[in-house]
């Protein structure tokens, strides 16, 4: 990673040089673990701790597919989907990703062990997938939390009616609590430059 924050931190690096940056295998991230979703059972919600459920680990990259970007992460920030993960309320996301995983060959990547959480970033993009035309390597991005489908047209005019809308970091996996995040393309928009990078994960 510190190759990668290198490039990022240098006013010199071009999309040619994030594009040659070999990706780690693995890196940091914010997760909560599938054998303790139950870990809080009978306790009132107040009396739930997040500094038990969520834990620091060291997680594979994800497969890269069509239409998705990976990010590094310069910034994120907590919410209430964070907040909802940790406590395993008002059930566990582990079921989001379950029912995810079973879409598709390429969202079984979802259903893993662990989550990685988080619904906001800043960053980086380091790649992205067949399909995506509007990013680069080295684009300063902001992601939003919306990840859509939009294979039906019910969502067409508005994506909030697409029947196949999630919320990243959420109800899917690789959120914005990590050191890379994977997001669709179509979530990305361009960093504002007068906002630093926490200013725009807020």
């Amino acid at each position: 990673m510190k190759e990668i924050l290198d490039a990022i931190q240098s006013q010199d690096s071009t999309a040619a040089d994030f594009a040659a940056l070999s990706l780690p295998e693995s890196y940091r991230a914010i997760t909560v673990h599938k054998d303790e979703a139950e870990m809080f059972a009978g306790l009132e919600t107040r009396d739930k701790d997040p500094r038990k459920s969520i834990h620091l680990d060291d997680v594979p990259v994800p497969e890269l597919g069509p239409g998705e970007a990976l990010v590094a992460v310069m910034a994120s920030s907590v919410n209430y989907n964070s907040v909802w993960t940790s406590i395993f309320e008002p059930v566990s996301t582990f079921s989001f990703l379950e029912r995810y995983g079973k879409l598709s060959e390429l969202t079984k990547r979802h259903d893993l062990p662990y989550h990685v959480i988080g619904s906001d970033l800043a960053g980086v993009v380091l790649r992205t997938g067949p399909g995506v035309n509007a990013w680069n390597p080295g684009d300063e991005v902001v992601a939003h939390c919306l990840s859509v489908e939009l294979e039906s047209s019910d969502g067409h005019n508005d994506t909030m009616l697409d029947p196949e809308q999630r919320i990243w970091g959420f109800e899917t996996n690789f959120g914005g609590l990590a050191e890379i995040a994977l997001v669709k393309s179509n979530q990305l928009m361009p960093k504002p430059k007068h906002l630093s990078w926490e200013e725009a994960a807020a």
